[in-house]
């Protein structure tokens, strides 16, 4: 019998180097996946890991290297190849066709047909046996647009699995999940690896990694860094090897210095796209000048249309905005923005124009503004470029040409850290931030909590919705519970738990709200 340490790597990518404009995006990398395994891919945004993967996945092809597959080398020259080969991957922004069901998802590009004719009923037999045996329930007939996040990741996995695939990609898993989504998510992995499935896992997040990898690979700005068992090391340990320092791992913050009300909303209603029901129904808060309030809840509760009717997105069905003592209730979005900055859940839907340059997405809501234009006519390029240049710097965007790279090519992380760029530096009382360290590196949250710490203290206004229960209990001055669009509880993150703000965000315990 050969012992699992004796027998060859299910994958092997050995001296991989990618080259794109301007960055060496992988360095002479050397990666080793062993059979059954759960490998961690660990790095900072930017720092290689999806590039590294796509490879793998034939999405790209490496200037210098070797695949290998069960110790034989193997050409990987697109996706269809590596399926071919067993292997599989879940992107970090899913790749479904909205307007499918799940079913016609799962086996897009890999139908049954006979005379002609799409066979769907062997398909949907073999996706619900898949379902079943790996906790994965979906509905099948369910459109891709009318389904959770949660739902879609789930809809991803199947189709690997309905592939067959041995060897399973996860890239950035849980970017996008709810708490309860992603200890799901973690199981089912378990369950695959169980299986004697081979998993690769990028994460940022260090927890996570430490409780479901078995090894763990780290990059740091495109050079292999080093791996090791997660048996051996802790979360300070890969954080030094990721960033190359030490990070600090909580948030200091002296008491909050409490000023005028600046945001005022009275008896918010928003309807809901989904379903006949609102939304959010008649909220009521208060945000004050000096304090971060954080609005907490489950994904899917209404934060999202909150957030919508707050900044304009979005029309409300009754209730009053004031804003610095100004009814802002309709208010155009443009006009919103001269009063505040809003950090989006979906910084591909609204927060860029991913075929735009980075230095025009930095200027996207102030372009008309007299600071970057020439006889209030021509956009001034030489003040939209040193302005960019200097978020750039300032912020530590990462892409292969500075201000003029394309958005849609840099990593997700980047991206994020160019919009929390742009939304810090305009001038704003009131700054909405919506998972705003989502998809980022241990390094860059610690950069980012610390600015909003720096907003807070500096007297304004600021509003968190987040789903990391973490960041919740450690940024918040006060903590609003949000259920099923209503305000179910204000806590103090000083005097409660994550179990009691657990018990609010289920729904098991709620209070009568002052604001």
């Amino acid at each position: 019998m050969i012992h699992l340490a004796e027998a060859p790597y299910a994958i092997e990518m050995l001296h991989i180097t990618k080259l794109f404009p301007g960055i060496i995006a992988n360095d002479d990398i050397t990666l080793q996946l062993r059979r059954g395994e759960i490998h961690a891919l660990l790095g900072e945004n930017g720092a290689g890991k999806s590039t590294l993967m796509s490879v793998l996945f034939g999405l790209y092809q490496a200037e210098k290297g070797e695949i290998r597959k069960d110790g034989k080398p193997v050409k990987i020259m697109n996706p269809n190849d590596a399926n071919d080969l067993g292997i599989g991957m879940v992107h970090q922004h899913f790749k479904l066709v909205q307007c499918f069901t799940v079913l016609e998802n799962i086996i897009l590009g890999v139908e049954t047909t006979k005379g002609g004719i799409l066979q769907k009923d062997e398909a949907r037999k073999k996706v619900m046996a898949l379902s079943d045996k790996y906790g994965l329930s979906v509905d099948p007939d369910a459109k891709i647009e009318d389904i959770t996040v949660g739902m879609q990741q789930r809809t991803e996995i199947l189709k690997m699995l309905y592939r067959d695939n041995e060897i399973l990609i996860f890239d950035e898993p849980t970017a996008v999940l709810t708490p309860q989504e992603i200890e799901e998510l973690m199981a089912i992995m378990k369950n695959l690896a169980k299986e004697g499935k081979s998993i690769l896992f990028i994460s940022h997040k260090l927890n996570e990694i430490m409780e479901v990898a078995d090894r763990c690979s780290v990059l740091r700005r495109g050079k292999y860094i080093g791996t090791v068992d997660i048996k051996d090391t802790n979360e300070q340990d890969l954080s030094r090897m990721m960033v190359g320092r030490d990070v600090k791992l909580v948030v200091d913050k002296e008491p909050p210095k409490i000023g005028d009300v600046i945001l005022d909303i009275n008896g918010m209603t928003v309807a809901s796209k989904a379903h006949g029901n609102n939304a959010v129904k008649n909220v009521s808060l208060k945000v004050r000048q000096g304090e971060i309030v954080c609005i907490a809840g489950i994904d899917g509760n209404g934060q999202t249309e909150f957030v919508y009717g707050l900044s304009g997105l979005e029309p409300l069905a009754s209730g009053s905005i004031k804003l610095c003592g100004q009814d802002i209730t309709h208010w155009s979005i443009r006009n919103r923005a001269k009063l505040l900055s809003h950090i989006p859940e979906d910084r591909h839907k609204h927060g860029l124009v991913l075929d735009y340059s980075l230095e025009y997405n930095m200027v996207l809501q102030r372009y008309f503004t007299p600071q970057f234009l020439n006889g209030g006519v021509f956009l001034n390029r030489k003040a939209i470029r040193e302005y960019s240049d200097k978020l750039i710097d300032a912020f530590d965007v990462r892409s292969g040409e500075g201000s003029v790279t394309i958005t849609r090519s840099m990593s997700g992380g980047n991206q994020q850290k160019a919009i929390i760029a742009r939304e810090l530096d305009k001038e704003h009382q009131l700054l909405i931030a919506v998972q705003p360290t989502r998809g980022l590196d241990v390094g860059a949250i610690e950069f980012i909590h610390k600015s909003l710490i720096e907003e807070r203290d500096a007297g304004k206004a600021v509003l968190l919705v987040s789903l990391e229960l973490e960041e919740v209990m450690n940024l918040s001055d006060r903590i609003l519970v949000m259920y099923e669009g209503e305000i179910v509880g204000e806590l103090d993150p000083k005097k409660t738990t994550t179990e009691e703000l657990g018990l609010y965000m289920a729904g098991a315990k709620r209070e009568e709200v002052r604001s």
